[in-house]
């Protein structure tokens, strides 16, 4: 019994001290959550947001060439329409959009909407605003309105614009910002700086910097409510200035186009956001041409052609590979879509119609695969690419004879077609408008009535499922006949600091998608 009784009291003994054991270790961890609670909550959401711009010309956003300050254009002064990360349109002071026919569109604008010195926005602001851009060809916006002919009220939000011209991506030009048409009733429009209606103000410009604030009275505040407070850009009179005060942690953001920009700010302590840029360059196949009238031997030049290896080892990564007109990020573009470098595949075409590799050289009927290819010799760049081109076609038995031409006899060419390859290049536009490559009579002399068929629909449609449905059929198409081949087109770069938390998205159109997420740590 005595026995048991001391079993009993050393299990309850050992059983009080386990207990208290677990209480301190649980106390321990209990004090270190809480302590970690307490650092977190003392992280500081920054609501300011620094930015930089060098070599400023003018806040005013019809008058600017200066890329900042239109790229940060849409969330100060905005548009009748605007684009999406995709390139898609989207409503911003205008509510709907109608064709009425292919010289004439109906705009009806938000009730909603006022200027941020409180006075309500009218069509009378549009009017002004299109009225003023004609007046100024030297702006960026004038061949967005170029092409009104006239405006008409039809009633107090509602307007007719008829156009000298048929435009079927017309909508896409009315991408401009609206300026206050009551503002400049009695201030200098040069010299004023101009009101807006959008997420933010300006507040001050002066010699050093500009001062933007949160508008607290936006239409879209509800939807899309701000952490960032205030906006200050600093004035800086070179690219150079800009990237040292960049790398001395003054300012929180650079968007550029020098693929170079880590050597000059550093590799440590920042974030990328690459994007594809605007420029795009590609070759142009003449189908008129006796041997290129063949689509086989079309197809094969493409694949024999090794992109990849021209960006890294020719262009230094500076360029990226591309292989289609819309690969710079718009919605109708699927990206997997593809012609990769296929030598087997080059030859296995070409054989499969008749031409034989003798001595290194493709033949046919007594007749060589060989093509004079034009490029402009001013353009460092694509002459470079040329003589990649050249190597290459060469090494697969396709002789090609480099013309590298003045401007002026390049241009010829272009307007002539005057060639049997061209290596040529654009702007893309933020509009998907294929009718320069594909329509009747485009660079290639390129001929398929089931495509112009297709670009008829196209223009003649808003359906986005139609839209979708037509574009994939005209890249299948196009990638089956070859009539052009795509090379590669310029990166842009959007450098952050760490600090910087939210949504980065950018693309050509606007850096500032999402800044509504963005704050500062």
């Amino acid at each position: 019994m005595k026995e048991n009784k001391f079993r009993i009291l050393f299990i309850l003994i050992v059983l009080v001290i386990i207990g208290f054991a677990i209480f301190k270790i649980y106390g321990k961890n209990t004090q270190k959550i809480s302590e970690n609670e307490l650092h977190y909550e003392k992280v500081t959401m920054i609501t300011s947001l620094r930015l930089g711009i060098a070599e400023y010309d003018s806040i005013n956003p019809l008058i600017s060439k200066n890329k900042e300050i239109i790229n940060m254009s849409p969330i100060i002064y905005e548009p009748l329409f605007t684009l999406d990360k995709q390139y898609q349109i989207q409503d911003c002071l205008a509510k709907e959009y109608s064709k009425l026919n292919n010289y004439c569109y109906i705009i009806k604008i938000r009730d909603n909407v006022k200027w941020q010195d409180n006075t309500n926005f009218t069509l009378e602001d549009v009017i002004f605003t299109i009225d003023k851009i004609k007046q100024l060809p030297d702006s960026i916006y004038y061949n967005n309105v170029s092409n009104i002919k006239n405006v008409e009220k039809i009633d107090y939000n509602t307007l007719r614009l008829n156009l000298s011209a048929e435009d079927p991506w017309f909508q896409f030009k009315l991408t401009f910002p609206i300026l206050s048409n009551t503002q400049y009733k009695t201030q200098d429009f040069l010299k004023t700086i101009p009101i807006g209606t959008g997420m933010y103000k300006i507040t001050k410009d002066n010699e050093n910097n500009i001062e933007a604030e949160k508008n607290n009275s936006w239409w879209n505040i509800e939807i899309k409510n701000a952490k960032i407070e205030k906006l200050k850009i600093y004035k800086y009179s070179s690219v150079g200035d800009l990237y040292n005060n960049f790398k001395l942690g003054n300012i929180d953001l650079i968007n550029t186009s020098n693929t170079n920009i880590q050597e000059y700010v550093g590799t440590i302590g920042i974030n990328l956001k690459e994007y594809q840029g605007r420029e795009y360059i590609y070759l142009a196949l003449n189908c008129d041409n006796k041997i290129l009238a063949n689509k086989e031997v079309r197809q094969a030049i493409s694949y024999f052609i090794d992109k990849d290896t021209l960006a890294s080892k020719v262009l230094n990564n500076k360029y990226n590979v591309s292989d289609f007109i819309l690969d710079y990020g718009s919605y109708l573009y699927k990206e997997e879509k593809r012609n990769s470098y296929n030598a087997k595949k080059a030859k296995e075409i070409l054989e499969a119609t008749g031409w034989k590799l003798n001595y290194g050289k493709w033949q046919k009927d007594g007749r060589y695969i060989e093509l004079n290819l034009a490029v402009n010799s001013e353009d460092e760049t694509r002459v470079k690419i040329a003589e990649s081109i050249k190597e290459q076609l060469e090494d697969a038995g396709i002789k090609i004879y480099i013309n590298k031409v003045s401007l002026s006899t390049y241009n010829s060419y272009l307007k002539n077609k005057n060639y049997d390859i061209i290596l040529t290049g654009m702007y893309n536009s933020y509009s998907p408008d294929l009718n320069t490559l594909y329509a009747e009579n485009n660079l290639a002399n390129y001929k398929n009535e089931e495509i112009f068929e297709i670009l008829t629909n196209i223009n003649n449609t808003t359906d986005g499922t139609i839209l979708k449905e037509k574009y994939n059929r005209l890249i299948e198409i196009s990638q089956e006949d070859v009539p052009y081949i795509s090379m590669c087109r310029n990166k842009n770069i959007m450098v952050c600091s760490p600090n910087l938390i939210g949504e980065i998205s950018p693309n050509n159109y606007t850096c500032y998608y999402n800044i509504d997420t963005w704050y500062r740590q």
